[in-house]
Parts: structure tokens; sequence; C-alpha cells
């Protein structure tokens, strides 16, 4: 059980951007891929203005990233440092409280009892199980897996899940937010989240489980078929390059998967986080790190903090430090 609950914090701060990847990463120098003007390329933006006392920082995060590919700039950093709170998109220091763990397990599982099972026919669900049993999940584990809400399983379909079912376990796979959790409490600086993760788990409802467990299907096809579209290669590629634009961008022409549902997976989301910001803002400088996806698009967090009178100041120091 215990494995089982760190792969439940695991699917937490490795919520997939797109069930279905493409081969290569969209340019967003051709102006017929995107909706509107991009804003600068660049993960950290400083926040002044609106009569605000202290400087605030926006950093786009990935939640799940090789270990190799792994990186934070000196102004990055600086940054950070400079920060009297940490905020996420959840709070992660809540995340070691048993109490909620538990809770959060039982709003991870489809409803009604039903399982995978319920929504592949035969063959796909045996190709679908035959994956992860070859990824390293026991027969133990895949019977509790099966009843989790598809689209959580869908990250996961390249990643060795030997280490009990958890991607990190083994150590080639960081997460910035655990990178900046333990930052902040290596600096004993207060945590805090723009919303809960029973509502961040929510969220998932607004898509069918049968359309998840079509985009898990499709995920895991091309992983077998395709290694060059692996979707951790192809986010680490754009990830490294600054490239949020290129991100939402791939996010949105993804119309037969996630791209459908993005009022709910991140505009919703996108607006609900403004006055949380301006609340925390008001009071104190904060370093908030949210998913990259979240930052560019028409109403991309940047564009809706600019729309509230803020300053939003792209800082790409070119200044690299490894995993500290």
């Amino acid at each position: 059980m215990k494995l089982f609950i760190q792969f439940i914090l695991a699917l937490l701060v490795s919520v997939p951007m797109w069930g279905q990847v493409a081969t290569e990463a969209p340019s967003t120098t051709d102006t017929s891929v995107t909706k509107y003007p991009p804003v600068a390329n660049a993960l950290l933006w400083a926040i002044t203005g609106k009569e605000l006392t202290d400087t605030s920082y926006l950093y786009g995060t990935i939640h799940m990233i090789g270990k190799e590919d792994y990186f934070l700039t000196e102004q990055t950093k600086k940054a950070f440092n400079e920060s009297d709170k940490i905020v996420f998109e959840i709070n992660m220091e809540n995340m070691n409280n048993m109490m909620s763990q538990f809770g959060l397990l039982m709003k991870a599982f489809m409803s009604d009892g039903q399982t995978l099972k319920d929504f592949l026919d035969e063959e796909e669900y045996t190709e679908v199980k035959a994956h992860f049993e070859e990824k390293g999940i026991t027969s133990f584990l895949w019977n509790m897996m099966e009843r989790i809400k598809p689209m959580f399983l869908s990250m996961f379909a390249s990643t060795d899940l030997s280490g009990g079912g958890n991607p990190m376990a083994s150590g080639d796979i960081v997460s910035y937010e655990m990178e900046f959790m333990e930052m902040a409490k290596e600096q004993e600086k207060p945590m805090g989240g723009l919303e809960t993760a029973e509502y961040q788990i929510s969220v998932f409802d607004s898509i069918p489980y049968d359309a998840q467990a079509q985009m898990l299907l499709q995920s895991i096809r091309v992983e077998v078929d395709t290694a060059a579209a692996d979707e951790l290669e192809v986010l680490a590629k754009l990830y490294k390059e600054q490239d949020i634009n290129a991100m939402i961008t791939m996010f949105e022409s993804d119309e037969e998967g996630l791209g459908k549902y993005e009022e709910f997976l991140l505009l919703n989301r996108n607006r609900n986080w403004i006055p949380v910001m301006e609340g925390m803002m008001g009071q104190q400088g904060t370093f908030f790190g949210v998913g990259a996806a979240h930052l560019a698009g028409e109403e991309g967090v940047i564009n809706l903090l600019r729309k509230e009178g803020y300053t939003l100041t792209p800082l790409k120091d070119k200044t690299i430090l490894k995993r500290l």
C-alpha cells in the first residue's frame, strides 16, 4: 500500500499535458499555427506594478523530466531565494500528510467501481495490461491501477515502473515541484497552493472515461511503435528551449485528444488562479511555480495578469545550474 500511495503522489505532480504527442514540436514562428500574438519564450517572469510593494515571480515548471535534462538558471535561483513564499498549483507540503494521501487515493479511482476493462474491448485491455506488466507492474498493483482514471496512467506509458509504481523512485525522473519543495524546506520558506489536490483530480472527470481509455491506448501505441515521438523527449526539448508558445500550441493542436478539453484543463484553472495570486502577491513577494503550458496563450497566466494591470517581464538567463 505504501508503494501505491507513492504512485498517487507521483501522479499529482505529473498531470499529463496531452494524451497524444506529435513527432515534431510545432514552430511558433509560423503564425498559421498560433491563435494569438506569442509572448516572449521564457520560463521565468518578474511580476511588478499595480501597487505591489515586492516583486513576485512566475516560473513555468515541467512536472516530470529526465535527470539529465533538469536545469535551473542562476536568475531562477536568485528569484527563488528572494521570494518570501513558494506557491505551487497544489500545496506540495500537504502531500506528506497520511490522511490527505488516503483521501486523494480514493478520488483517483473511477466512480461506481468501474475499471479499465469497462471501457476497452478484450483485445485492447489485454494490450494495455501486458504493456504495464512489461514496465514492471505486478498483478497485485495492477488490480488497483486498473481502477484509476485512465488519464493518470497515460503519462507513464513510456516509464519504467519497476520501482513500485513510482516513476521517480529510480532517481532518473525529476519533478521541479519536488525540487522546489526541498529548496523551500531548506530555506524554511512557507508554501502554498493555487488550488486543492482534490480539485485538480476532479478536473479529469470532465473527460469521459471512455475517451480517457482511448488516450491511454494511443499513448501506449505511440511509445511502442514510434520511439521518436516519446512524450518526455518532445516535452524536454521544448522545455529546455523555454518555448512556452510551442507548448500551448501543441496542446491546442491535439484536437482529438486533450485539446478539446482545454477549457477545463487549462483556461478555467488559469482564470481561477488570478485572484488567488493577487491576494498572495499583495501580502509578500511570492514565487509561483506552475506547469509551463499555463503561461502562454491569450488566456494564459501571463496575459491574464497583464489584463489586471500587472507588468510581466521575461527573465531569460543563460547561466545554467545543474541539479542542486
